[in-house]
Formats: structure tokens, C-alpha cells, sequence
């Protein structure tokens, strides 16, 4: 995105990130940055409600402490979690002092680095070999929590003028269901946002499901992210007329 078009970019996102999740990293984004474009993955939709403590301390953990991670605790956790466990994790963790190795004091004073922009690069390949059979789905229309956040996000974004774009990525898996597929297509048409299922476009972008993923379709590793994203940055420049920072000396 950068070195082709000079769009400047970085990636908020966590692994299974709820909606609700979405929209309070975009909160606490908008305090520090105001983007002219903010995209949002749709598959996200598929779940109303919070899934795993585990997901949520990927999210959570490292927000750092403000009105806006209270909130987002609250709304994330599941039944068996408490706000204090987020706000000192030494309340969640005290009883395992007996069972600490070397490997728990390994990062203690220093993380490497490991992603860039927020985007972690895996260069190995899983092919893709065939896809489960599709079952019906275990439901055909989003839950009312999952909107809500949705609007919630469509709000803040026109409040900042900022443009929303709604991605369904070229993953095959998970299944993306037709009927999932019209309701967000319903949705973008309703509130005057750009939708783009990559799944129709895999011939296009130039995504070979045999080199280009990590883990047999969940994931594009770094070649297949290569060509999407060159496909992505001229879709944002053509669609948004995004600025090119090339020449920018800030």
C-alpha cells in the first residue's frame, strides 16, 4: 500500500474480533488519528455475542486504560469474568506463582518486534486441498447485538467523515453464506457505504488458494496479502481518491 501508492495504514485488528470490539479500538483510535478511510472485515457479524476470555485478552490486554476500555470490558466479557481481572491481571493470575517455568519470565523486561504496521508477515504455505461440505446455516439473519455495534461504527465514522468500507476478505473458510452476503449487501445500500465481497474476486486479485495461505484458506499469508493489497490500494484510490504520501516530507 505504501510502496505502490502511498497509502500510510495500520491494522487495529485482533484475532476473532467482535463487532463490539471493532468499535471501541475506533474509539480509541480516533483520539490519536483520524483516517479518511476505515475498513471493516463483515465476517465479524457471524457473532453476537462474547466467545472466549482468551479473544478478549488479545483485544483487551493492551488498550491502554481509559473510559473506553472500561466500556469495552464490560461488553466483552463472558459470565465467568470480572472487570478487575482486566484491570490488574494479577487478581486473575495470582494462584499460578507455583507453576511458573523460565518460559513466563521470557519476555519480562522486552518484547521483539514482530509485526509490522500491526500486520504479523507468515511467509509459509498450507494449500488449500478442498473445502469441507457446506452445511445450512445455523442462522440467516445477524443477531441484534452484532448490528447494533455495526450502526455504531457507521455513526462514529460519519460523525469524523471518515468513509467505511465493508470487506468480506478472500478467506473461504469459515463459509460465507449467501444469505449473510445479501444482508450486507442490504446494509451498505441503506446507509450509502461501498461493500466488497473479495470472495467473487479471487480470479481478479490473483489469489491461488494453493500458494497463497498459511492455513488452507482462513488466512492469506504474505504473498497472497501481497496481491491484495495492490489490489485494495487501487480500489481505495480510485473509489475514495485516496491521497498518495510519497512526497509528503511529514
Amino acid at each position: 500500500l505504501w510502496e505502490e501508492y502511498g497509502i500510510t495504514s495500520y491494522i487495529r485488528g485482533s484475532a476473532q474480533m467482535l463487532v463490539w470490539h471493532s468499535y471501541y479500538i475506533l474509539e480509541e483510535t480516533l483520539k490519536y488519528e483520524k483516517p479518511d478511510v476505515v475498513i471493516f472485515n463483515v465476517l465479524a457479524m457471524k457473532y453476537n455475542e462474547p466467545q472466549s476470555e482468551a479473544y478478549n485478552r488479545m483485544f483487551l490486554d493492551g488498550m491502554k486504560l481509559s473510559s473506553t476500555k472500561l466500556k469495552a470490558i464490560q461488553v466483552s466479557m463472558t459470565e465467568e469474568e470480572t472487570t478487575l481481572s482486566y484491570l490488574a491481571p494479577i487478581f486473575r493470575f495470582h494462584s499460578r506463582w507455583d507453576e511458573l517455568t523460565g518460559e513466563d519470565f521470557k519476555y519480562m523486561f522486552g518484547v521483539p518486534k514482530v509485526s509490522h504496521n500491526g500486520y504479523l508477515m507468515r511467509c509459509d504455505i498450507k494449500p488449500l486441498e478442498g473445502l469441507p461440505a457446506v452445511r445450512n446455516p445455523e442462522f440467516t439473519d445477524f443477531g441484534e447485538n452484532a448490528y447494533a455495534y455495526l450502526d455504531k461504527i457507521t455513526s462514529l465514522c460519519k460523525e469524523n467523515d471518515i468513509e467505511l468500507l465493508l470487506i468480506k476478505s478472500p478467506s473461504v473458510y469459515p463459509h460465507w453464506y449467501d444469505e449473510w452476503d445479501q444482508q450486507i449487501v442490504d446494509y451498505a445500500a441503506r446507509n450509502g457505504l461501498q461493500y466488497v465481497n473479495t470472495l467473487k474476486l479471487q480470479s481478479t486479485i490473483g489469489i491461488d488458494m494453493t500458494t497463497d495461505t498459511y492455513d488452507a484458506g482462513l488466512h492469506l499469508n504474505l504473498y497472497g496479502a501481497e496481491k491484495f493489497s495492490k489490489w485494495l490500494g487501487q480500489y481505495l484510490q480510485d473509489t475514495y481518491n485516496v491521497a498518495d504520501h510519497r512526497n509528503d516530507p511529514e
